[in-house]
């Protein structure tokens, strides 16, 4: 929540979640009676076009992503500008997990990625929007770390596009986001896997009317706190989720497909703990669906250490050395 000094005896305050309000002392100002007769105008559309000038002066804001200044007041803190260069998935991508296929003109046939080839996930596909780097990634960032709870309906559109692309989608799905463990989902007040699952259902809902979908979020637990995996090789990370998850009622999901639902996917240690506890449990299909996808090539980007190039901030990604080899 943020405070602005106004005229003497006013007081404004922003909130990611309430709208724009203001105390109007009786003796008034002028132009704080402009503002209060503009809200109270029935010509609603010209009344927020003369709000969003007037807050946009009065109270200037900065784009949380890129910095520069709103042109109007929102309640989400991110210039169109950023919104319209999101980096979404390009090229061809594994047809299993999404991950970046590389250019080389004698795996052209290759559909897999290596690590799929050699050892296929418990699930049956995972699709991704975008590229968890740049705005998406900071995007992520505010909805996950900061609780910019809004974002979750705005990201929420771009995931219903990878979920709808998917062309044998069952129409009978049951909706699981990862679950967080008890003790961090307390401390966060809320699981953002959670928060775009039960956004992006109406949407799916509207685009595709004949799809029977159903939440169901107690159905997944950890069952047990996970050290972060930043530092951890990809060995390491799959020992340190290796049963970390449980599905304790069955009956709910047995001879079902489950659709699988997160914020980001990074190499797939969780997703595929996730699955194959919910494939254990008795469920005929699991899909995963997450807003961003990090691949390996964008990796480097990030802060190097020596020959290390350490990649923090989710608990899914490990170290990758300067070729892109797992250490």
């Amino acid at each position: 929540m943020h405070r602005f000094s106004g005229p003497p005896g006013v007081r404004c305050v922003f909130s990611q979640s309430l709208p724009l309000t203001s105390e109007v002392p009786p003796s008034g100002d002028s132009a704080w009676r402009a503002v209060v007769r503009v809200l109270r105008s029935t010509a609603y559309s010209s009344a927020n076009h003369l709000f969003d000038s007037l807050s946009a002066t009065l109270f200037p804001a900065d784009c949380r992503v890129c910095g520069l200044p709103l042109a109007s007041f929102t309640l989400l803190p991110v210039c169109a500008s950023c919104w319209d260069h999101l980096p979404a998935q390009s090229g061809p991508l594994c047809a299993c997990c999404g991950e970046s296929l590389p250019f080389d003109p004698a795996l052209a046939h290759e559909t897999l990625c290596r690590p799929c080839r050699s050892a296929p996930p418990p699930f049956q596909k995972a699709v991704a929007w975008g590229v968890y780097r740049d705005a998406l990634r900071t995007l992520l960032h505010l909805l996950k770390y900061d609780g910019m709870h809004p974002l979750s309906k705005r990201l929420s559109v771009l995931l219903a596009e990878p979920i709808l692309s998917i062309p044998d989608l069952p129409r009978d799905l049951i909706i699981v986001p990862v679950p967080l463990f008890g003790a961090k989902r307390r401390q966060r007040g809320f699981n953002q896997a959670e928060l775009l699952a039960r956004s992006v259902i109406p949407v799916l809902r509207h685009r595709r009317p004949e799809l029977r979908l159903a939440l169901q979020s107690g159905i997944l637990v950890r069952q047990r706190a996970t050290a972060s995996q930043a530092s951890l090789t990809p060995h390491q990370r799959r020992e340190n989720v290796r049963g970390a998850f449980s599905a304790p009622h069955p009956e709910t999901i047995r001879d079902r497909a489950v659709l699988l639902m997160d914020d980001i996917y990074t190499t797939g240690a969780t997703a595929r703990a996730c699955a194959r506890a919910l494939r254990q449990a008795g469920a005929a299909s699991v899909w995963v669906a997450t807003v961003a996808r990090a691949q390996k090539e964008e990796w480097p980007r990030q802060t190097a250490t020596a020959d290390r190039v350490e990649i923090p901030m989710h608990e899914d990604v490990a170290f990758w050395d300067q070729g892109g080899k797992a250490n």
